[in-house]
């Protein structure tokens, strides 16, 4: 079967499924303007500001755009945030204090917070005498006995969910099990901090995670919640309690939130918000499209067809490493930028092997728009992301296809 045919016949039978993503996609589009509307967002808010920023309307506008999209009392949304990986030690510092114990309910944290958590000599939460433990998660659902166990250590002050697969081979977490979960902690008790990585989840479904019982959820703005546009950045949103001590770690405790500027406007972060609804059902179409024309290859991806996607990722098995690097390869020869380079492996800081990632992007590192990138390790596993438009995965597919065929 030809490439363009096969792609055809994929988006035939993917049809009920890309009509849910469109309407999930009205829905958080609505409520995202019913968010601008009740802030009066206007042209002033896109002024920039320097040295303090007292006074910043663009800044606290922003923060409380985000407070009302995503359903909780107070926000952290800032240039400042380097990442979405910044966002989280942020957060967690500011949550957690010397004796406390985090716990996973998902089972370990993405690659780039583990030296974060349990680093030695390098500021690390462990270096401030804060404990670290986990429950795995048991065929892709949380392990309730597991966590009530864990939950008998009273020195547990946050509990931790990460949303997203990371580099795991497991299903996004939904936001009904999300919420299932934190009605359980809370009925054994629980009166801490319930945390969520929500990275590569935002407007995926119609709800998030601060809707459905999290105390607090983090995310970047170079990945979906930016729609595309923001060049930096990343959000914190939940409990104003919460937001507050985090405000004091992300600048200090005598003034939180009081201070932050940025020289060259906010426009691009309240456009990319804006936009972002749309941006994210695009991803989500192009993972299933690439997901279906490569089972029907032969090969085995994540999450299963039948199911539906809760983040924007989409996992692709490979026989041999150099499969993988090639399809990776693939991915960059496809970008609108640096389409030309060749990729190799290498030593990428915060992971514990060698990382080959495509990212031809617009905004350096953004995987809302068309990306891939792997550990190299057995076995050999691909995460695929993003895509700004529906038509450049599309593009995109048609170059990877001929690649594996070829």
């Amino acid at each position: 079967m030809k490439t363009d045919e096969l792609i055809a016949r994929c988006e035939g039978e993917l049809a009920d499924k890309f009509r849910l993503a469109d309407e999930i996609a009205f829905i958080n589009q609505s409520k995202v303007l019913d968010a601008f509307r009740k802030n009066k967002i206007a042209l002033r808010h896109f002024a920039p500001t320097t040295g303090y920023g007292y006074g910043d309307e663009g800044r606290d506008a922003l923060c409380a755009l985000f407070a009302d999209v995503f359903g909780a009392e107070a926000a952290l949304v800032s240039a400042n945030i380097l990442s979405g990986t910044h966002a989280l030690t942020v957060a967690l510092f500011g949550v957690l204090k010397a004796g406390d114990t985090l716990l996973s309910i998902s089972g370990d944290p993405y690659d780039t917070l583990q030296e974060v958590i349990s680093g030695k000599g390098n500021g690390s939460l462990a270096d401030y005498g804060i404990r670290f433990k986990k429950c795995g998660l048991k065929d892709g659902a949380f392990d309730k006995e597991a966590i009530a166990q864990g939950l008998k250590d009273e020195s547990v002050r946050v509990v931790f969910i990460q949303r997203s697969r990371g580099y795991e081979w497991r299903d996004a977490l939904s936001e009904e099990k999300i919420a299932d979960a934190a009605a359980f902690v809370r009925g054994l008790g629980f009166t801490g901090c319930i945390f969520v990585d929500n990275c590569y989840g935002e407007f995926v479904e119609s709800t998030e995670p601060t809707q459905n019982g999290a105390d607090v959820a983090v995310g970047s703005l170079i990945k979906n919640a930016g729609g595309g546009i923001a060049p930096t950045g990343g959000y914190i949103v939940g409990k104003r309690q919460y937001i507050d001590r985090i405000a004091g770690r992300l600048t200090a405790p005598s003034v939180g939130a009081e201070v932050g500027s940025y020289a060259f406007g906010y426009q691009y972060f309240f456009e990319g918000l804006f936009l972002a609804p749309h941006v994210v059902a695009q991803a989500v179409k192009g993972g299933l499209l690439i997901g279906a024309c490569l089972e029907k290859l032969g090969f085995t991806t994540s999450p299963s067809l039948a199911a539906q996607p809760y983040d924007i990722t989409r996992a692709i098995r490979f026989g041999t490493k150099e499969e993988l690097i090639g399809f990776i390869q693939a991915v960059q020869e496809a970008s609108p930028v640096d389409s030309y380079v060749t990729l190799e492996p290498w030593d990428m800081p915060g992971y514990q092997e060698q990382v080959i990632m495509a990212a031809g992007t617009f905004v350096q590192g953004a995987s809302i728009e068309l990306s891939a990138d792997a550990p190299i390790k057995e076995p050999y596993i691909a995460y695929f992301q993003g895509g700004l438009t529906y038509e450049h995965c599309k593009y995109a597919l048609g170059r990877i296809l001929q690649k594996l065929i070829k």
